[in-house]
């Protein structure tokens, strides 16, 4: 029989995507009473590798990405993305509290949020879609391993999102998963210093 063992800690991360830059900035106030301060943030990329959310999002999309200083628990995916859907699915209303912003010609879906971690080893997204690829945890919620990390680079799979792999994200993941390697380090010496 296996030994149980409690999974190592992992570094919370959200993809997001939106018409607007300034979007991200505005959903970082309730990502981070979700996870705690944000500790990296990506470039906005253009997202030009599909065309999948332009019937609900509108063209022109844009992707960034938020990594977390405070470490999680990988079976927190769950409570992550259901709390990410509420986010979502209020935040008209929240834009509605911004000058400037023109409510009558937002998207159905100004912006999307999908949370997900990074450790040594791998990138995970949470999604509410199935497919062969991906595992079912629990209140319809999915996991799949997006990347992982081989060697010194961040290696795709057959089924990666065109735009993660594409590459243009992995110096940025390059990053995160440093900054998780050290946090992982001073946390394995305060908890398990004899």
């Amino acid at each position: 029989m296996g030994e149980l063992r409690v999974p190592p800690v992992v570094t919370p991360v959200v993809a997001m995507l939106a018409s607007d830059a300034d979007f991200f900035q505005i959903a970082k106030t309730g990502l981070e009473a979700m996870f705690g301060p944000v500790e990296l943030e990506s470039p906005a990329y253009p997202f030009d590798k599909t065309v999948y959310y332009t019937p609900t999002m509108g063209p022109s999309l844009l992707r960034m990405f938020f990594s977390f200083k405070r470490l999680g628990d990988p079976a927190a995916l769950v409570e992550w993305k259901l709390n990410a859907n509420k986010l979502e699915a209020d935040f008209k209303h929240t834009l509605a509290k911004y000058p400037g912003i023109q409510m009558d010609t937002l998207a159905e879906r100004p912006i999307n949020l999908d949370p997900g971690y990074v450790t040594g080893a791998k990138l995970v997204l949470a999604s509410t879609k199935d497919f062969a690829h991906r595992i079912y945890l629990r209140e319809g919620i999915f996991a799949e391993i997006t990347m992982g990390f081989r060697g010194d680079s961040w290696v795709s799979h057959h089924f990666t999102f065109p735009d993660f792999k594409s590459g243009i994200y992995d110096d940025f993941f390059k990053k995160v998963r440093d900054w998780h390697l050290r946090k992982v380090r001073a946390w394995n010496k305060i908890n398990y210093a004899i």
